[in-house]
C-alpha cells in the first residue's frame, strides 16, 4: 500500500519565501529537501528575546550576549579578500564593535545606520573593546510593542548559506511560516494513547510546535522528551519486530543431540574448567540452535575471555549432528592463530579442519574445496575468502564470524546463502560494546556476555610514565627479560601520513636497540610496509621466543597470542583511543605470570587524552572502559556504529539520554510480545506510521 502525500513531503521550494535558488543551497547544505525535513531541523538553541542586556555588562568570561541599540557608524575597510565590514551599535552603557567578513552587500543593503536593532552573537575583545564577529541582527522591536514573547529558536546552519542570508534567524522564519499552515491531522500521533498517558508525554503536533517556538523553557523540555522518546521508541520497536520475525518465521538447522565429539572433548582435552560464564553462554547457544529458527548471537567476551573455547564447543556439536562449521576472520594472521589453536586442541580427535586465505596454494585450495563439498572437512577457518562463490558446503551449520564490525551485514548474508536452511550465526567481538549501545545499534542480535577470566589469569597492572622516566623503564623490561619475559614496544599510527609512522617505528627501534643491544637480546620488528611474509616470520619468531622483543606499530592489536609475554610498552599513549588501548594491553596477561602495561606520553598531552589514561590505570574491565569511551566520543565515532542504522537519532543520544532509552526498550518490547503483528486498535497510529517510513529508512522487512 503506499502512504497518501502529506504537505509534509511537499518539495522545500514551494515554501513562501524559499523559492529555487534557496531551495538548492538548502538541499546542498542542510539536505532539507522537503516540508518534513525543514520540521526536524531542529534548534540547538534558545533565546529569550524578553531578556536584552547592556554593552556594559559584556566581560571576558561573556560568552553569548543578547544586546539592543542603536546602529551608529557602518564602515568597509580592506582591499579584495581582506574586505570587512565593521559597524559600532550603541547603548546607555557603551558601544559595542560588530564585524563582517562575509555577506557584506547583503548587511550593507539591509541595514540603516540611525536605526535601533537587536543584536546576538558570540562575544569576544579586540585591541581592548567586545566585538561579536558575523552577530544576528534584525530591528529592534519592544516587547510591549508586539515583539515576540516565545523564546527564539537558533538553527545550526553554514557558512555558506550565512553568506547568503540565510543564517539561523532566517531558518527560523521558514520554520514558523510552515508550523502556521499546518493542522493538528497533518503531524498525527505515531503512539498509542494508552503509552502517551502513562508517561505523560505531550501530543506529537504540540511536541513540533513547541521544540521550534516554545513559550517557556519547561514547554521546550517537555517537547524535547517528547520527541527523543519517540525516535527511540520507534527504533526499538522495529529492531523487537526484525528480532521477533526472524525467530518466527526463519527457519534454522536442528542440533538436536550433544554427541561423541563434543562429550569426548569436553571430558577428556578441555585444557581447563570452564569458567561460569563459558558454560552459561554455552547453554544459551545449545537452547538457541535446537529451536528450528535461525541463531543469531553476538558473543562479547573480553580480551583473554575464552571466546575460542565456546567457538570450539558450538562447533563440536554441529559436527555431533551431522553439520559443518566455518570461523571468518578479519586478518590472515587472526585466521592463522585461530587455525593453529583449535588444530593443536583437536589434534586428538578425528575432526579434520582446513585454513582457507588469500595465499592458500591452489593445490591445497582445491584439496580444501574437494572436502568441503564431500563433508570430509569439519571445521574450516578463513578470512573473507570463505564468502567466495567457488566455496560450497555440502552441509553448512554453523558459521562463527570473529570481529564482526569489520565485515558488513552484506558480507555474513553471503555466508547464509551458501545453505539450504540458513546457519546459524555466532558472531564474536573483544571489543566490549556498552550496553546503551549494544541495543540499539545491535538490538536484533541475541547478546552475551563473557565478563570472567580464565581461572590462573591474573590482572594486568597499567601505570603511567612521562617521557622522563624513559631509562628507568627500559631497566624495568631488562629486569623481566632477564626472567625469561618477552616484551612489546608499539608506536602510533599517524594517520595523516605513513611516512611519518615508519620514521617514528624506525626512529622507536634504533632507541630500543639502544638499551638492548644485539646480539645478547634479539628484537623482532613489525609495520604496515613490510611484505606478509616477512610480517608473518617476524610475528612467527616472536611467538616461538627466538626473540624476545616486538617493536611494532597497531598490527598486532588483534589477536596475537603470546602467554610469554608479560610487558607492553606503549610510546605515545596520548595518541591512541580507548579501546585501542585496551586491546593492545589485552596482548600480555595471557599467561600465568604478572604482567604490565605501561603508557609512556610525552609532555603535550590533551585533557582528554590524560583523562583516558587515567582510565585505563584505574580499570581492567573491558566493559567499563568501552562506557568511558562512549561517553567521551559519542556514538557516532565507536567503530562498526557508522554504518548501522539505529544511531542516525537526530535528537536523542544514547549517552546522555540512557534513563529514556532504557525506558523506550522495555516499553518496545512489551508492547511487541503484547501485539506481536501490531494487529490491536490502539497500535495502528504506530503501524501506520512504520509503513510510512518503510520507504525512508530500507526497513522493509516490516510488513
Amino acid at each position: 500500500m503506499s502512504h497518501p502525500q502529506t504537505i509534509l513531503d511537499s518539495p522545500i521550494e514551494y515554501l513562501k519565501g524559499v523559492g529555487p535558488l534557496r531551495a538548492d543551497m538548502l538541499k546542498k547544505e542542510l539536505g532539507i529537501y522537503r516540508f518534513g525535513d525543514l520540521l526536524e531541523h531542529f534548534p540547538n538553541r534558545h533565546i529569550d528575546k524578553t531578556q536584552v542586556s547592556s554593552i556594559g555588562d559584556i566581560h571576558p568570561q561573556t560568552e553569548y550576549i543578547q544586546v539592543a541599540g542603536t546602529l551608529v557608524s557602518m564602515d568597509t575597510l580592506g582591499e579584495k579578500r581582506g574586505r570587512r565590514l565593521v559597524a559600532q551599535l550603541r547603548d546607555r552603557s557603551g558601544i559595542l564593535e560588530l564585524t563582517w567578513f562575509q555577506g557584506i552587500s547583503w548587511v550593507t543593503r539591509n541595514l540603516h545606520v540611525g536605526s535601533d536593532y537587536l543584536v546576538f552573537g558570540k562575544t569576544g575583545f579586540f585591541n581592548g573593546k567586545p566585538q561579536i564577529v558575523h552577530p544576528e541582527i534584525e530591528p529592534f522591536v519592544p516587547a510591549k510593542a508586539g515583539g515576540k514573547t516565545y523564546l527564539e529558536p537558533v538553527y545550526p546552519t553554514t557558512e555558506k548559506l550565512k553568506a547568503r542570508g540565510l543564517n539561523g534567524r532566517q531558518l527560523g522564519k521558514f520554520t514558523y511560516a510552515l508550523l502556521s499552515q499546518l493542522q493538528p491531522a497533518d503531524i498525527p500521533e505515531n503512539l498509542p494513547q494508552p503509552l502517551i498517558d502513562k508517561l505523560k508525554l505531550a501530543d506529537r503536533f504540540q511536541a513540533y510546535r513547541q521544540v521550534h517556538f516554545p513559550g517557556a523553557a519547561q514547554e521546550y523540555e517537555r517537547a524535547v522528551k517528547r520527541l527523543k522518546f519517540e525516535e527511540l521508541f520507534i527504533a526499538q520497536v522495529r529492531l523487537n519486530l526484525v528480532k521477533l520475525q526472524r525467530n518466527q518465521y526463519s527457519k534454522g538447522v536442528v542440533f538436536e543431540k550433544v554427541g561423541e565429539y563434543f562429550n569426548t572433548f569436553y571430558s577428556q582435552h578441555l585444557p581447563f574448567s570452564l569458567t561460569g560464564a563459558q558454560k552459561r553462554v554455552l547453554k544459551e547457544i545449545r537452547t538457541d540452535t535446537g529451536r528450528g529458527h535461525q541463531m543469531n548471537r553476538l558473543l562479547q567476551g573480553d580480551v583473554g575471555s575464552g571466546k575460542t573455547i565456546v567457538a570450539l564447543l558450538s562447533m563440536l556439536l554441529a559436527a555431533d549432528n551431522g553439520y559443518q562449521s566455518c570461523i571468518m576472520a578479519p586478518t590472515e594472521i587472526l585466521a592463522q592463530q585461530h587455525y593453529q589453536s583449535i588444530s593443536e586442541l583437536l589434534r586428538e580427535m578425528p575432526v579434520e579442519v582446513a585454513l582457507l586465505t588469500g595465499s592458500t596454494r591452489s593445490a591445497e585450495r582445491k584439496r580444501i574445496l574437494k572436502g568441503l563439498l564431500e563433508d570430509s572437512i569439519h571445521f574450516v577457518v578463513g578470512t573473507h575468502a570463505v564468502i567466495e562463490d567457488t566455496v560450497q558446503f555440502r552441509n553448512l551449520g554453523l558459521v562463527v564470524v570473529d570481529e564482526q564490525h569489520r565485515f558488513g551485514v552484506a558480507q555474513r548474508a553471503r555466508l547464509w546463502e551458501k545453505a539450504a536452511v540458513p546457519p546459524h550465526v555466532l558472531v564474536m567481538t573483544a571489543t566490549p560494546i556498552p550496553r546503551t549501545l549494544a541495543m540499539t545499534a545491535y538490538g536484533d542480535l541475541d547478546y552475551s556476555i563473557m565478563d570472567e577470566l580464565p581461572p590462573g589469569r591474573q590482572p594486568v597492572t597499567t601505570v603511567h610514565r612521562s617521557e622522563t622516566a624513559r631509562a628507568s623503564v627500559m631497566d624495568f623490561v631488562r629486569t623481566e627479560i632477564e626472567k625469561g619475559r618477552q616484551a612489546y614496544f608499539i608506536y602510533p599510527l599517524i594517520e595523516e601520513s605513513e611516512k611519518l609512522s615508519y620514521e617514528d617505528l624506525m626512529q622507536g627501534y634504533e632507541q630500543v636497540k639502544s638499551f638492548f643491544p644485539e646480539p645478547k637480546y634479539r628484537i623482532s620488528m613489525v609495520h604496515g610496509r613490510q611484505p606478509a611474509g616477512q610480517k608473518e616470520t617476524n610475528m612467527q619468531r616472536f611467538v616461538k621466543g627466538d626473540t624476545q622483543i616486538m617493536v611494532g606499530t597497531t598490527v598486532i592489536e588483534v589477536g596475537v597470542n603470546v602467554p610469554n609475554a608479560s610487558v607492553m610498552v606503549i610510546e605515545s599513549a596520548e595518541k591512541f583511543g580507548l579501546s585501542q588501548l585496551h586491546q593492545l594491553r589485552g596482548r600480555v596477561g595471557r599467561g600465568s605470570e604478572k604482567s604490565f602495561c605501561i603508557l609512556l606520553t610525552g609532555s603535550t598531552a590533551s585533557k582528554e587524552a590524560r583523562e583516558r589514561i587515567k582510565i585505563m590505570c584505574a580499570t581492567n574491565d573491558g566493559f567499563a572502559v568501552a562506557e568511558k569511551d562512549l561517553e567521551l566520543r559519542g556514538p557516532g565515532d565507536i567503530e562498526g556504529t557508522r554504518q548501522s542504522g539505529a544511531l542516525n537519532f537526530k535528537l536523542a543520544n544514547i549517552v546522555n539520554d540512557k534513563g529514556l532509552l532504557e525506558l523506550a526498550r522495555s516499553e518496545a518490547e512489551m508492547l511487541v510480545k503484547e501485539d506481536t503483528e501490531l494487529k490491536l486498535t490502539i497500535n495502528s497510529p504506530l503501524k501506520l506510521f512504520l509503513r510510512s517510513q518503510k520507504h525512508k529508512n530500507g526497513w522493509s522487512r516490516i510488513s
